[in-house]
């Protein structure tokens, strides 16, 4: 499996099978971090976390306080794609990392990112000029 990230009209396809997300929350400025599996059903969110608490952040249902992150997995139903828009009201955008580095993705307000599992229908485009 793999990821497709669309941007603009660019498709990047990451070999991966699962990555990471991270992000400052817009108004009580606390991280965030989600553990995602590339699957054949789609994106599984299998564990989140939240330094902290406040409006819109608090933990989930069986979350653990383990070294100042509060930590849940959700049972949620995998989804087709994640959709990913920068509102301008934080300092950056989201840090999506694999096992092959980091990139920051919705750093500019506006720019929208579409994360799904890549399918054999999937033609990436090459991001080279």
């Amino acid at each position: 499996m793999s990821l497709c990230i669309a941007i603009a009209a660019t498709v990047l396809t990451i070999p991966a099978t699962s990555f990471s997300l991270s992000w400052v929350h817009s108004v009580e400025k606390i991280e965030w971090r989600e553990e995602w599996a590339v699957t054949r059903a789609g994106l599984e969110l299998r564990q989140a976390s939240v330094k902290g608490s406040g409006a819109g952040m608090e933990p989930g249902e069986g979350a653990v306080l383990d070294d100042g992150w509060w930590r849940w997995e959700p049972s949620l139903a995998p989804i087709p794609d994640l959709r990913l828009a920068a509102s301008g009201a934080t300092s950056g955008g989201w840090t999506l990392c694999h096992a092959g580095g980091c990139m920051t993705l919705g750093a500019a307000p506006g720019e929208e990112s579409i994360l799904s599992a890549c399918t054999a229908d999937t033609k990436p485009v090459d991001p080279s000029p």
